[in-house]
């Protein structure tokens, strides 16, 4: 098993920029309140996402939002949030009914990617085709971690602007189809950033540790919940520095780079989640710059 300590470092500040923006935002919310105005709310979503995005919208609040069958929270300021998968093709349709009863709705339009072959060797036979009492270990632990994927707290982590866990080379893109040993394997669920064995990783947004455990394939594994069903999954840690209930800041250590598990060397493997639908965290990234 691995170490679990409770190590801590200041969080990282956040963009001049996107602070301003934030504070004039939050002056103007103040003035209409003084002044008894509601703040105009329209119903706003991008027109297109590509495959694997993170699509953050605005309703009028109190509204109910349905997309894929879940039924979304709504913040106090109407913002909603879903993922669309690395599969996902032509347009994610979104069913609001507004607090007045009114039924809208609104589309948002997918953009294809391509996905290029990633060929992996020198990984250990056992976990590329493992033998019955393995596989069947490899997928009790991939419930146990699944179902912590299903939680949708209220915390709004998710709406901070992410930094990287660890600054390194990208030596595995999401979405590619993986190959290892020879033998096909599912596509890649997240992002490796190569660095050295140690390298402490620290959580790109806040939010609650839901797992924290050694498993067969992906090592030291820690799932941190940002709220509103988007997680995030750091994989092959060397150490574990945090406990499961615990609340973490951005930019908070929560581990240190390793190559436990299926890895050939040392590498943080960063997965992103909506429940159970895979994004790619590049692109969450790319949209809070």
């Amino acid at each position: 098993m691995l170490p679990i300590t409770r190590l801590r470092s200041r969080p990282t500040g956040r963009h001049p920029y996107r602070a301003a923006s934030a504070l004039l935002l939050a002056a103007t919310l103040w003035l209409w309140a003084a002044a008894g105005v509601a703040a105009p709310v329209a119903i706003t979503f991008p027109a297109s996402v590509e495959q694997g995005s993170v699509v953050i919208g605005r309703v009028p609040p109190g509204s109910q939002v349905r997309v894929a069958g879940h039924t979304l929270r709504v913040t106090g300021y109407g913002t909603v949030v879903f993922g669309v998968g690395r599969d996902a093709q032509g347009a994610q349709s979104i069913e609001i009914v507004t607090p007045d009863g009114r039924q809208q709705q609104a589309s948002v339009a997918i953009t294809p990617r391509d996905w290029p072959i990633e060929r992996i060797d020198g990984v250990p036979p056992k976990t590329v085709s493992p033998p019955p009492k393995i596989a069947a270990r490899i997928a009790r632990e991939q419930a146990a971690v699944s179902a912590q994927r299903q939680r949708d707290d209220d915390r709004v982590g998710f709406a901070e602007a992410f930094i990287w866990p660890v600054k390194g080379r990208i030596s595995g893109r999401f979405g590619n189809q993986r190959v290892y040993n020879g033998t096909p394997g599912s596509a890649h669920s997240g992002m490796d950033i190569a660095a050295a064995t140690g390298t402490p990783v620290k959580a790109p947004a806040s939010g609650v540790i839901t797992f924290a455990d050694d498993l067969y394939l992906t090592g030291g594994t820690v799932l941190l919940d940002h709220g509103y069903g988007i997680s995030s999954n750091f994989l092959h840690l060397s150490r574990i520095d945090v406990a499961v209930g615990q609340h973490v800041d951005q930019g908070e250590v929560i581990g240190a780079v390793g190559a436990t598990g299926r890895a050939t060397g040392p590498h943080l493997h960063w997965g992103m989640n909506w429940f159970d639908t895979r994004i790619d965290p590049l692109l969450v990234l790319e949209r809070t710059r």
